[in-house]
């Protein structure tokens, strides 16, 4: 960490803190990873600032979405289904029927997501959380670099 000098509010003036988070899928479709995320965020002390997260994967993407209604999640996998099918006659096939309808999936989600973080919290909507999404078919660890910057107890 980075910065030790104390604010007025018991706070360190500045700090920045790295850690990867590792995921093993169940295959297609959407992990909420929201909970390991916020653990990180206490375990640092974590209190004001931007935590950066970034998926380090071209067949697998990061979102926020609602968290509330599963029906939700359902329609937005068959939307991604229809954006990038299996069934057309993709050029790149060497790593399956299902990776090209994956990378057309995660260009068109995001591979890095900002979050400000308030009070010790990410300031996120009471509806809202933080997903991976799997676009392959079968299971993968997948890696997820997680970035904070701003003040930290």
């Amino acid at each position: 960490m980075a910065g030790d000098e104390l604010g007025a509010s018991g706070t360190r003036a500045l700090g920045q803190a790295n850690h990867q988070l590792t995921f093993e899928t169940r295959g297609s479709g959407f992990d909420d990873i929201t909970r390991q995320v916020t653990d990180w965020l206490g375990a640092i002390g974590a209190q004001q600032g931007l935590l950066t997260l970034f998926i380090r994967h071209t067949s697998a993407s990061l979102t926020i979405q609602e968290n509330a209604d599963p029906d939700v999640l359902a329609d937005l996998t068959d939307a991604l289904e229809r954006l990038g099918p299996e069934d057309q006659p993709y050029r790149h096939t060497s790593e399956g029927s299902d990776d090209m309808p994956a990378h057309i999936k995660a260009m068109v989600t995001s591979t890095s997501l900002s979050v400000p973080v308030e009070n010790g919290r990410m300031v996120l909507g009471t509806w809202q959380g933080i997903y991976l999404i799997e676009h392959r078919r079968r299971p993968h660890n997948r890696q997820i670099a997680l970035h904070f910057i701003g003040a930290m107890r």
